[in-house]
């Protein structure tokens, strides 16, 4: 499931408000910054209200990032709920044919580019990972990108949760997430 790195990797993050979207894209890059590594994480929003789709971008590099835009096409797209597949066209999104996609669904999805998935909502549901009526999934998708691509650590990861998702045991429970999302994850 290796992903080479050479330079600078771009992300687009699809989800819904209040899936933590945008906070995956913070976590992916402070976890960046702990490896060594440069990044940047950009939110995009529209309509600020749940459920509404949220756009968040993120860029990792071995060197300083210089680019400030939003991403246009992905080397990795992640998908927090997979209706939002009816509502884009992904080839608009991608690089190329080797550009990946993971998706949070309980069975395979055909994209027709590199797709891994996982079931981000049913691990929500087991550990009863909900804000205001929201399944978090976005830590089960981060466990399922760092197993996919490598770009980062899980340890980095694990140890960025906690300036993001709150104290107690709800950093715990998102951790446990994470740890699910990476063994979880399955793919073409």
């Amino acid at each position: 499931m290796q992903m080479l790195i050479s330079d600078t990797r771009e992300l687009i993050i699809l989800g819904r408000g209040g899936q933590g979207g945008v906070t995956a894209a913070r976590i992916i890059v402070s976890a960046a910054t702990r490896d060594g590594k440069w990044g940047q994480a950009i939110p995009e929003f529209g309509a600020e209200r749940r459920g509404a789709i949220v756009k968040s971008y993120a860029r990792i590099s071995s060197k300083p990032v210089i680019s400030h835009s939003g991403v246009k096409k992905a080397d990795i797209l992640l998908i927090l709920s997979p209706d939002i597949l009816n509502l884009i066209n992904i080839s608009e999104l991608m690089k190329g044919r080797d550009s990946v996609i993971i998706i949070n669904s309980p069975t395979s999805i055909r994209t027709g580019y590199r797709t891994y998935w996982v079931d981000a909502t049913g691990i929500s549901e087991k550990l009863g990972l909900v804000m205001a009526g929201w399944h978090i999934v976005s830590t089960p998708i981060l466990g399922a990108f760092v197993r996919v691509t490598e770009l980062v650590t899980l340890d980095s990861v694990i140890s960025s949760i906690g300036e993001f998702v709150g104290r107690g045991d709800y950093v715990k429970l998102n951790i446990e997430a994470v740890k699910m999302g990476y063994s979880m994850v399955k793919g073409d």
